[in-house]
């Protein structure tokens, strides 16, 4: 029993959100009913936090100095290839939003030297871009999150809001078919939906991995998206609730 839990735990904190179907996949001997039990004690001894539908990583929840380290390392041959069918989207002398997150951070890794401007949340976004010669970049100013090297709150979304972008990229942290998009950071979910209104057109950056968990704060619905780029493993279920709101699915 102790093996199985420090699985389950060393599971969620290596995918940071997992559903419960998720850990039925995992663990396809063990009864729903012991699973449950299972997340149960250890929700209670604080080594995960269960919520509806699944479980967090505590370092989700609370932070940790390395929580973007660690989702950079996750997943890492998908966010390539959303970074690089993102790449394809975007044109010269366009205005820009790159979104913080790892996936972001990948895009601008192979962000072309060219004609743009650009506004970045994400440290390690403006970090990758700085060697770039033709690209102006901005970081707007506000507070600091050291967990995510992300800048937001009430100064950087009021600054952005006086900003009109041709296409922003935006990262979630899930996608739940009764929530939509969400993400842990109330500041952060502001300062994304102010972006999106600002925007000719809305790119999702999302692997498939994301879909079916819930999050703490809403940013948006499937109708407020043009774009959703991914690693080709999306659902069935998602994929014609993309169609039904004409979301383009690359």
């Amino acid at each position: 029993m102790e093996q199985r839990r420090n699985e389950m735990v060393e599971l969620i904190n290596q995918k940071g959100n997992v559903s419960f179907s998720q850990i039925k996949k995992a663990f396809p001997n063990v009864s729903e009913m012991t699973l449950r039990t299972d997340l149960k004690a250890l929700d209670e001894a604080n080594r995960i936090v269960r919520i509806h539908g699944g479980a967090k990583s505590v370092q989700v929840v609370i932070g940790t100095d390395d929580y973007l380290n660690r989702r950079s390392v996750r997943n890492i041959s998908e966010k390539q290839e959303i970074a690089e069918k993102a790449l394809k989207l975007i044109r010269p002398d366009n205005v820009i939003f790159l979104d913080s997150g790892s996936t972001t951070t990948a895009l601008a890794r192979i962000f072309p030297d060219q004609s743009n401007l650009i506004y970045t949340s994400g440290l390690t976004c403006a970090t990758e871009l700085v060697n770039l010669e033709h690209p102006m970049v901005n970081i707007p100013g506000g507070q600091l999150n050291r967990y995510s090297l992300s800048v937001c709150g009430y100064r950087a979304i009021k600054e952005l809001e006086g900003v009109y972008f041709d296409q922003a990229f935006i990262g979630v942290t899930c996608f739940d078919y009764n929530t939509g998009f969400t993400c842990g950071v109330g500041d952060e979910a502001i300062l994304k939906q102010t972006v999106m209104k600002q925007s000719g057109q809305n790119i999702i950056l999302m692997d498939s991995s994301k879909v079916g968990i819930k999050n703490t704060f809403s940013i948006c619905g499937l109708d407020d998206v043009d774009i959703i780029i991914s690693d080709g493993g999306l659902p069935k279920a998602f994929l014609n609730a993309c169609k039904e709101n004409n979301v383009e699915v690359l």
